[in-house]
């Protein structure tokens, strides 16, 4: 799909421009074959009102694991009105209340590695089945995992049938005080946990306040030796 050599150049490209152009190089070459995902964190959002803006119509999804706040569920429908397009929401196979049945009650306490594989990384490997770009609002700030981010990767999706695909990171580059600049004065909406100290929102059990100070991702997984849920790390990365 992608030899060394372009990506080589593209990513040297695109270290030079706005993220605008990432995202121009992704609509022009896989047209709705490349979506955004976005847990609603603030540069999936500013990621998203870029594409609109430039007229470049991705469809755009989450994934709902059942135990979202309901902050987070009810600034989907927000976005929605706001953006002026839906947003799919991937579902796990199994309901809470099945996992519960199948593995236990609340299987994040005791393995939240599986509980992150069943409600989040299943539901997002089968969409990625039927795509062949899938963008994301990683940036390297985050935390120490995603300091080297490319803005461009290539990740090995299915070993057996040797199919490949594109990992875009238009706001790789991007600062946590950009992004919130951005938000600001586009007055977009977002979810109002991060006012009340929730730097990084995800599953209501799992996620917590933190100080200003923290990492970003310091509230995730809180007695765990946990730092990603498993959706950017499940793929061998190709280049």
């Amino acid at each position: 799909m992608i030899s060394n050599l372009e990506l080589q150049a593209l990513n040297e490209r695109f270290e030079q421009l706005p993220a605008e152009e990432a995202l121009r190089w992704a609509w022009e070459r896989f047209g709705a074959r490349a979506a955004i995902g976005t847990s609603f964190q603030g540069a999936g959002l500013v990621m998203m009102d870029l594409a609109r803006r430039a007229g470049f119509r991705f469809p755009v999804f989450t994934i709902d694991t059942g135990l979202l706040f309901d902050e987070t569920r009810e600034l989907r429908s927000r976005l929605e009105a706001y953006f002026g397009h839906p947003i799919e929401a991937l579902e796990p196979d199994l309901t809470v209340e099945q996992q519960a049945t199948a593995h236990g009650a609340e299987l994040w306490k005791r393995d939240p590695d599986l509980c992150c594989t069943l409600r989040k990384v299943l539901p997002l490997q089968a969409k990625l089945a039927s795509l062949d770009c899938w963008i994301t609002g990683l940036r390297r700030q985050q935390s120490a995992t995603r300091a080297s981010v490319a803005v461009v990767e290539v990740y090995v999706f299915d070993p057996a049938s040797g199919r490949d695909i594109v990992k875009l990171n238009p706001m790789a580059a991007w600062t946590r005080e950009a992004v919130w600049d951005y938000l600001k004065q586009r007055q977009i909406p977002y979810n109002p946990l991060h006012d009340q100290g929730y730097r990084s929102i995800g599953c209501q059990p799992c996620t917590t306040r933190t100080a200003a100070s923290d990492d970003e991702r310091a509230g995730r997984w809180i007695g765990f030796q946990k730092t990603e849920c498993g959706l950017h790390t499940f793929m061998a990365r190709k280049a």
